[in-house]
């Protein structure tokens, strides 16, 4: 896989839902930003915060690379999942060997479930208007 590097920065796309981000994955001392704001500020819920950090804790790497990460669409849970599916890929630029234990661990894999859309003459995507007999 080619390393895809930017000044310095190594680059991963990461996509859950309707959530994109663009994450950065640079040498340093283990902080996160995510839209300009620091990871507690803008992930307030703990476990959103442990979804972004899970791929540097698998690989032990806590602490050792600063993330800088553009994400939009998509809810707040799935932004947290993009920005882990973002970071994995850019530690795979970083080096290679950690491919099998991200991908046993399932980060590398696009979640591709969607929400189903809407049907015409229902109420919504699986549900039927209340059904009369007489």
């Amino acid at each position: 896989m080619p390393q895809a590097t930017i000044h310095g920065k190594f680059y991963g796309t990461g996509k859950r839902k309707n959530a994109i981000a663009r994450v950065f994955v640079s040498k340093g001392t283990g902080e996160v930003l995510v839209n300009g704001r620091t990871l507690p500020d803008y992930f307030p819920r703990e476990t959103s915060q442990m979804v972004v950090a899970q791929a540097f804790e698998l690989v032990e790497l806590v602490g050792k690379y600063n993330v800088t990460a553009n994400v939009c669409g998509g809810g707040i849970s799935a932004q947290a999942e993009a920005v882990r599916h973002g970071i994995s890929r850019a530690l795979l630029n970083i080096d290679i060997t950690l491919r099998p234990a991200l991908k046993k661990a399932g980060f590398l894999t696009r979640d591709a479930r969607e929400k189903e859309r809407k049907k015409p003459g229902q109420p919504g995507a699986r549900k039927k208007f209340q059904f009369s007999k007489r």
